[in-house]
């Protein structure tokens, strides 16, 4: 559908092209949300996989929504550091998410164009779901390392340098560091993954 088409184009604008993101584009990200998430819900495309991933792209905006009310609300209780490493980790949980399921959907597109027949037994509404759910729980693990790091850190100045607390914050630091290098690069690499992806498609339906 055009509507869902345009959505996609919106997304990859949000979270692959653009450096970082803005109001303008969190208010039309959010706006273009809402629309398909009812769009999903009235038309009859639910039972296709790319349906799925669609919806599950829509619904990472929820994120964003806590992350503003987490802001407003825990914000009136005083400048707490928990409240904004959570509002923190929840845009970063929905840019992932987002991003790792729009490199879904161009590797969905790029199997349906040129190898329609092969993968059609593995672009199931089952697997599908599967895999979203394994985004969301990955992601989510990620914000919880990233979230006890934050706690260490303020804490670290009360845990000694000696003993299982000073061993965790060493081992939390170390890990952490690692993951932001590790998603920064793979936030590279699906950039240009999904490049090439519509590269490939863009001139394979070209008329030569």
């Amino acid at each position: 559908m055009k509507d869902l088409r345009r959505y996609l184009a919106l997304k990859y604008i949000q979270y692959l092209v653009l450096s970082s993101s803005n109001a303008v584009s969190t208010l039309l990200g959010l706006l273009g949300s809402a629309y398909t998430i009812i769009l999903l819900q009235s038309a009859k495309v639910s039972s296709k996989s790319t349906a799925v991933l669609i919806s599950s792209l829509a619904q990472a905006d929820i994120l964003v929504l806590l992350s503003l009310v987490s802001d407003v609300v825990l914000g009136r209780f005083g400048a707490c550091p928990s409240a904004s490493s959570l509002a923190r980790m929840l845009l970063v949980a929905n840019a992932h998410v987002s991003c790792v399921l729009l490199s879904c959907v161009a590797l969905e597109a790029y199997l349906i164009t040129f190898l329609p027949s092969e993968s059609r037994p593995h672009r199931t509404v089952r697997n599908a779901r599967l895999l979203s759910r394994a985004i969301w729980m990955l992601v989510a693990a990620e914000c919880a390392l990233f979230l006890l790091d934050d706690h260490l850190r303020v804490s670290s100045s009360s845990i000694p340098s000696h003993g299982p607390l000073g061993l965790l914050l060493h081992v939390s630091s170390t890990a952490t560091a690692l993951l932001r290098s590790l998603s920064y690069v793979l936030g590279i690499l699906l950039r240009i993954a999904n490049v090439y992806i519509y590269y490939k498609i863009f001139f394979s339906m070209s008329p030569r």
